[in-house]
């Protein structure tokens, strides 16, 4: 009987020992934890600490209250979500809007099927559409009508149209002559 006192009381000092340290390494996981999930949440050193006392000082309690008030999203989680709105924005802002209704239109629409407005020009020479304010066609290098180009071929200038003002009176033709250009 003595040898089971004996026995029991050192079995119990030793799961008492057991239990107290995995009560004690339970806190500080917890207190780091807490540290470490706060850094993913927060950008603030006070709140860092805050957080951790908080576990620190009320163990379990103090856990379920962090858990409580921690903010929901991770910084990580906000700023993709971040990236999405934006791409969900610009994806909105490119789409390309009549200016005389401004409902939605294609790209290789000439004319506005809603308010009729003219959204394109094609080229008298290829027959490709040209933005409205173009002078000159991007893909063969013809002028618009009613207006003449200039190139310096040994120069290798850019185009530069320069406005003609052709008035066609029948087989009479009135040209305003061209304005000297500067050369830099």
């Amino acid at each position: 009987m003595i040898l089971d006192e004996i026995l029991l009381s050192k079995l119990s000092l030793v799961m008492a020992g057991f239990g107290g340290a995995f009560l004690a390494a339970l806190w500080l996981s917890l207190i780091i934890w807490t540290y470490r999930d706060i850094q993913s949440r927060a950008r603030d050193r006070l709140v860092y600490i805050l957080a951790s006392i908080l576990v620190a000082i009320l163990f379990i309690p103090g856990l379920v209250i962090y858990l409580v008030i921690r903010p929901k999203q991770t910084l990580e989680e906000e700023y993709q979500k971040t990236l999405e709105e934006e791409a969900m924005l610009q994806a909105i802002e490119e789409q390309v809007l009549c200016p005389g209704c401004e409902r939605k239109i294609k790209d290789n629409w000439v004319i506005c099927p809603n308010c009729q407005t003219r959204l394109k020009k094609s080229c008298h020479n290829c027959g490709q559409l040209m933005d409205l304010p173009w002078t000159v066609c991007p893909f063969c290098g013809t002028p618009a009508l009613g207006y003449k180009t200039s190139i310096d071929i040994d120069s290798e200038e850019e185009i530069t149209p320069t406005l003609s003002n052709e008035i066609d009176n029948g087989s009479d033709k009135a040209t305003i002559p061209d304005l000297p250009q500067a050369n830099p």
